[in-house]
């Protein structure tokens, strides 16, 4: 999935970029640091057999590996999707509950409002002695909630992670972040350089958001919604843009 800010300055760039794309480049030494703390040597000695025997089944090589996540605030779950890198439809690998919520449904504005952030984001950083056991942090806030946010404070720090305790992050407990924290490690060994999440209150099918023309968030959902759609049609991420104003736009 790539974010793409639409200006003609930034729009330029994104296409001198496109022209020198390299693939991914193996990572090794990420994962060889990664098992040089306790919990992820523990999550390892636990998972990674049958997190390869796992994408084995689903014809996917532990080296070629591209992760994509995808989670629902009704539902409470957080899913895996996998494919060899670069090629071809993702899968579904594994659905993990979320084991607790906060907020309600509706994107995070501000800091300390308790909610759970809707949008598109990515993993960028890992986390292997936190404090609810391990974690995957998110690019959150993104362009669109830095610019929707305002002069307000947006907050920072969302994760998924261990334990059933959440203030605004995607807990899936201690032992759900061991196998997830396996497969992310992998795949960012292999040459994923950051992993899409996706975030949604719901599915967002027409017949969903028919049914909630009456919330504040509907505009919003409307903006989510083909990004959503194009995946669930295709089983491959959506180009999604952000605006000037902060809004959603996907391009396919």
């Amino acid at each position: 999935m790539r974010f793409l800010v639409l200006t003609a300055a930034v729009l330029l760039v994104a296409a001198a970029a496109r022209s020198s794309v390299r693939a991914p480049e193996p990572n090794p030494a990420f994962r060889a640091n990664q098992l040089l703390f306790p919990r992820v040597r523990v999550a390892y000695a636990a998972h990674q057999n049958a997190a390869h025997a796992l994408l084995r089944r689903n014809g996917l090589a532990p080296e070629r590996l591209e992760l994509f996540l995808r989670a629902f605030k009704v539902g409470r779950r957080v899913e895996v999707w996998g494919r060899n890198r670069g090629r071809g439809q993702f899968v579904l690998l594994r659905t993990f509950r979320l084991a607790g919520t906060s907020g309600t449904l509706g994107p995070k504005r501000q800091a300390g409002d308790g909610q759970i952030p809707e949008g598109f984001y990515t993993i960028n950083r890992f986390n292997p002695d936190s404090k609810y056991y391990l974690s995957l942090g998110l690019d959150y806030p993104n362009a669109a909630d830095q610019v929707r946010a305002g002069t307000l404070d947006p907050g920072n720090d969302i994760f998924i992670h261990g334990s059933d305790e959440t203030i605004g992050c995607l807990p899936i407990t201690d032992e759900g972040i061991r196998e997830l924290y396996v497969l992310a490690v992998e795949a960012r060994g292999a040459g994923q350089a950051s992993i899409p999440v996706h975030i949604f209150p719901f599915e967002l099918t027409d017949e969903n958001l028919a049914r909630r023309m009456a919330s504040p968030h509907f505009v919003f959902w409307q903006q989510l919604a083909p990004g959503y759609q194009f995946f669930e049609r295709t089983h491959e991420l959506p180009t999604v843009a952000i605006t000037a104003s902060g809004s959603y736009a996907c391009a396919n």
